[in-house]
C-alpha cells in the first residue's frame, strides 16, 4: 500500500509539472526545456526557508512561487528575443545556468551535499507526516492547478495563446501585444512548476542539484508529448504513463544479470512505438 501511495504522489507532482509546461509548449507553441529549473527554484526556496527559519510550508510555497515568478520573468524576457529552435536552445542554456547555481552556490544551497531534514507540511497544528495525508495534499494541489489551467485555456486569454501558436504574425496584426501574452504564460507556468518543487522537497525531505538537471526538463517535455499537447487531461495521463511504465517493467521476469538494461530497452521501444503511431500523443490536439 505504501508503494502505491508513493507512486501516486510522484504522479501528482509530475502531473502538475506537465500541466504547467503544456501551457507554454502545447497551447502557446513555445518549445521550452527549462521547466526543471523552475521546479528546482521552488524546491530550493522551500527547503531553505523550512530548514533555516522554520517557516510554515504554505507560506514558503507562496514565497517560492513569487521568487520563481521574478526569475522566470527575467528569463522569459531574454528568451522572447529568440524564435523557434533558438528559443529551445536558449531555454536549454538557462536550465544549465540554474543547475550550475544550485551546484556551486554552496553557502546557500550546500552544493552537491544537498539540503537534508526538510520537514513535512503542517496546517493548523496538523502535520502531513503520513504519506497518505501527503497524497491527499498533493491531489488537492493538482486539482487546483488543473482547474486553473482549464480556466486559462478556456478563456479569451487562452484563445489568444492558441492564436500565437498558429500564427503570431496574424494575431499581432490585430493589435495584440504577443510579447506580453508569452511573458505572462511563461511566468504562470513557472510558478506552477514551483508548486511541484515545494511538494517534492517536502515529500522526499532531501534535495540536491541532481534532481533538477536538463534530463528532468526533457522528461517533463516527454510527459506532455506522450499524453497530448494542448490537452490538460493529456498532461495528467502522460505523467501517469511515464511514472507507471518503468514500475510495471520491474515485475517483468527478465534474468537478474540483464534486468535493468532490458527494462530500459523495453521502455524506450514502447515510447518510440507510441510516437510513431500517435505522434500527437494519446489525446493530443496539436503536433510539434
Amino acid at each position: 500500500m505504501e508503494y502505491i501511495i508513493h507512486i501516486s504522489i510522484l504522479i501528482s507532482i509530475y502531473a502538475i509539472l506537465g500541466l504547467s509546461l503544456n501551457l507554454v509548449v502545447g497551447f502557446t507553441g513555445l518549445l521550452s526545456v527549462t521547466q526543471a529549473a523552475f521546479y528546482g527554484i521552488g524546491a530550493y526556496v522551500t527547503a531553505i526557508l523550512l530548514t533555516s527559519t522554520g517557516m510554515n510550508f504554505f507560506l514558503a510555497l507562496i514565497i517560492g512561487m513569487a521568487i520563481t515568478g521574478v526569475c522566470s520573468l527575467a528569463i522569459g524576457f531574454v528568451l522572447s528575443k529568440f524564435k523557434d529552435d533558438y528559443y529551445a536552445l536558449g531555454s536549454f542554456g538557462f536550465n544549465v545556468i540554474i543547475y550550475s547555481i544550485f551546484l556551486n552556490w554552496q553557502s546557500l544551497t550546500r552544493g552537491p551535499l544537498g539540503i537534508p531534514g526538510i520537514p513535512r507540511p503542517s496546517l493548523f497544528g496538523f502535520t502531513f507526516s503520513e504519506n497518505v495525508w501527503f497524497l491527499a495534499l498533493s491531489i488537492v494541489l493538482l486539482i487546483l492547478v488543473y482547474f486553473i489551467c482549464r480556466f486559462i485555456t478556456g478563456s479569451s486569454f487562452g484563445r489568444v495563446l492558441k492564436s500565437i501558436r498558429e500564427d503570431e504574425g496574424a494575431i499581432s496584426a490585430f493589435g495584440y501585444r504577443t510579447l506580453w501574452y508569452k511573458l505572462a504564460i511563461f511566468v504562470i507556468s513557472a510558478m506552477m512548476a514551483s508548486i511541484a518543487g515545494s511538494l517534492f522537497a517536502s515529500y522526499i525531505t532531501f534535495i540536491d542539484p541532481s534532481s533538477f538537471v536538463l534530463s528532468e526538463s526533457i522528461f517533463i517535455l516527454a510527459i506532455i508529448i506522450l499524453g497530448g499537447l494542448a490537452n490538460n487531461k493529456g498532461a495528467v495521463i502522460g505523467a501517469a504513463c511515464l511514472i507507471l511504465l518503468p514500475e510495471i517493467l520491474r515485475f517483468v521476469g527478465f534474468p537478474d544479470d540483464i534486468a535493468a538494461q532490458m527494462r530500459q530497452v523495453v521502455y524506450g521501444v514502447i515510447l518510440v512505438a507510441l510516437m510513431l503511431y500517435r505522434p500527437q500523443g494519446l489525446i493530443g490536439e496539436y503536433r510539434l
